[in-house]
């Protein structure tokens, strides 16, 4: 249950950042996504909930990265 608040809050306050709707919902869904599958990996090793922030870190950086691409390519910025 830690791991998908600390999940959540992750993705939220990095969504703060992004810029247009896509970047934000990409931010959203890849830092959830991440957090998913960072926290898988890292229980394998033990240490999911380090593996669950490091993933929803990477999944929202990547998420609000692609959506601002998509946004540029729309015009919504």
């Amino acid at each position: 249950m830690k791991h998908i608040i600390l999940s959540i809050l992750t993705a939220a306050s990095l969504s703060s950042c992004a810029t247009g709707p896509g970047a934000q919902q990409g931010a959203v869904i890849g830092g959830l996504g991440g957090a998913a599958v960072g926290g898988i990996i890292g229980s394998q090793s033990g240490r999911g909930l380090e593996g669950a922030l490091i993933g929803g870190a990477l999944g929202a950086a990547g998420g609000n990265a692609i959506g601002n691409s998509r946004d540029r390519q729309r015009r919504y910025y």
